[in-house]
């Protein structure tokens, strides 16, 4: 086989693949919003759940994509379990689109289409409006592309006789009926398809090998039923440092596939024949036979779509028995979540669409904000702490909290990194710099917080007179009132900025500013008046100040998400 026959056969697979990223991340640029809509809403009860499922992999084009949705509305708490099985079952029909684009592809000589595509996709995209429409043109464009040549290069190597009886007498030798034979074509499947990341690819290249006749359609099949198992192997990977419920969806995608292939290959031959009868396709015929080029695309994408939707109705009746058994292997983790430092959100792996990477990167800022006020919470405790042992402890925790927060900061930030060298439309890049801003300004609480703790702790080993009780009662108003900012920050970080009032925050902020003035012209008179001596009066004013600069970094949170800047006076 000529090498350059290899590198086209390669090349145009990843044509194919690309094409098929492109169209798909295009898809859900346009309609992204509206499927987490429809994901969240239709769901209600399991059959609901599988027709969502199939009509947002169909518009998509990617079951992936569907299937990391989902998986994030569990980890957010909009789905349950149940709910998600359901979906993702649903998503196996719906990703059965795929492959009759392909069946289209191998029936008729479409790929010229390419062209006209590519021409209208470059024009598009540099009108600044439709730039999106132009990437989904050309995803179709290398899709079509990437199939019609790979369908020439198969055909050209069936041309070359050594090449065609090399791969011919290889699966040959696993070409009698049997459970060990079926096993390896199901393995080989599983394994390209882990290795490619694209179940697409797999059918391809099926399609190829099944129509010049290197491969029989039967083996074919099962073919197909490993690339419906390793498409889900994906997921598993990239959850695997992911919180417990997303875990345990991923693995409920693993499991409907394995179950579903399964009986697949119990009743192979009956479920065959009943495809083949289907479609008037006759397996003892040879690629002599006219139409046999598209009848084999046609049988294989029928038997596809037939797997899936019997899988479906099957297992559906079963979506609790399922949840029970993934809940029974995927048990939670023993990590305390309080003291140690855990994205729980943001998985290593596979970067999503970047309208998935943002919403991660929302509930993990969330994740930020709710920690650096149990922070805070922390610091008004020492306070007063006069049990030495029990102060060094909390002093340690806190200090654990500080290198949390910089972590936290860092580690989002880079994700946020990665996201933004996607191409973004300017409403998503503008949500990416508003997110940066905010995990600086919370980094900054945590700074406070430790600065505070810090300046306490320097208090008590330098073994300084105690606080007199009005200072007490003055250092807990003022973290009253700084807590109170922290609280409201929070709940505009968990709920809905158009029905957050804004003017709340900037009060606490006037009333802080305020009464650290107030503290600070009564603090000189103290200590003229020699209440307490000047150091200890230093130590209380530098907590004051903190609590001041704390609550500003509060505000400009609450700003960057709101999208407003306060007028200064």
């Amino acid at each position: 086989m000529s090498i350059w026959v290899l590198f086209k056969c390669v090349g145009s697979l990843a044509l194919l693949m690309y094409g098929m990223k492109s169209m798909s991340e295009s898809l859900q640029k346009i309609a992204g919003p509206q499927l987490r809509h429809v994901l969240g809403a239709m769901t209600t009860n399991r059959f609901t759940g599988a027709l969502t499922g199939m009509f947002v992999t169909a518009a998509v084009q990617s079951s992936t994509a569907t299937t990391l949705m989902t998986v994030s509305f569990v980890n957010a708490g909009l789905l349950t379990l149940m709910q998600a099985i359901s979906v993702i079952m649903g998503a196996h029909i719906g990703t059965t689109v795929t492959a009759w684009i392909m069946a289209l592809v191998f029936s008729f000589n479409i790929d010229s289409f390419a062209y006209p595509a590519f021409f209208l996709g470059i024009i598009l995209i540099y009108m600044k409006k439709r730039n999106i429409i132009g990437d989904f043109l050309f995803g179709v464009a290398f899709l079509f592309l990437g199939l019609g040549t790979l369908k020439a290069t198969g055909f050209e190597m069936v041309d070359n006789p050594e090449t065609k009886q090399i791969i011919s007498t290889f699966f040959a030798k696993f070409g009698e009926p049997g459970f060990w034979n079926s096993l390896f074509f199901l393995f080989t499947g599983m394994v390209l398809t882990l290795c490619m990341q694209s179940s697409a690819a797999i059918m391809a290249i099926t399609m190829i090998l099944c129509a010049t006749g290197m491969l029989h359609i039967d083996q074919g099949f099962i073919l197909v039923l490993g690339g419906n198992i390793g498409t889900t192997i994906t997921s598993n990977i990239v959850t695997t440092n992911a919180n417990t419920p997303a875990r345990r969806a991923a693995f409920s995608h693993l499991s409907i596939n394995v179950l579903g292939a399964t009986w697949a290959l119990i009743f192979l031959q009956p479920f065959v024949n009943l495809v083949c009868h289907l479609v008037g396709f006759d397996r003892t015929m040879d690629t002599s036979t006219p139409g046999f080029v598209a009848k084999t695309s046609v049988v294989l994408a029928t038997f596809h779509t037939l797997f899936n939707v019997f899988n479906t109705l099957l297992l559906i009746w079963f979506v609790r028995y399922i949840e029970r058994f993934v809940c029974w292997v995927i048990q939670p983790k023993k990590v305390d979540d309080e003291e140690d430092f855990r994205l729980r959100f943001i998985t290593s792996g596979i970067m999503k669409t970047p309208e998935l990477s943002v919403l991660e990167a929302q509930k993990e800022i969330r994740e930020f904000s709710e920690r650096m006020e149990r922070m805070f919470g922390m610091v008004r405790i020492l306070l007063p702490e006069k049990d030495e042992k029990k102060f060094n402890q909390l002093f340690k925790r806190i200090e654990k909290y500080e290198g949390i927060s910089d972590n936290m900061e860092i580690e989002i930030a880079k994700y946020l990194n990665q996201v933004s060298d996607a191409h973004l439309s300017d409403d998503t890049k503008s949500k990416i710099r508003a997110m940066l801003r905010e995990i600086s300004e919370l980094e900054s609480i945590g700074d406070s917080c430790y600065n505070m703790a810090r300046t306490i702790n320097r208090k008590v080993q330098a073994k300084q007179d105690h606080f007199t009780d009005k200072q007490y009662e003055h250092l807990h108003q003022m973290m009253e009132l700084t807590n109170n900012a922290l609280i409201q920050m929070n709940v505009l970080m968990m709920g809905r900025k158009e029905s957050f009032d804004v003017n709340r925050t900037f009060n606490i902020e006037n009333e802080i500013n305020n009464y650290r003035n107030q503290l600070k012209s009564q603090n000189i008179i103290d200590i003229n008046n020699h209440e307490y001596t000047y150091a200890v009066g230093t130590i209380y004013m530098d907590i004051i100040a903190e609590c001041e600069k704390l609550g500003d970094y509060v505000v400009n949170v609450v700003e960057t998400r709101m999208g407003t800047r306060q007028k200064e006076a």
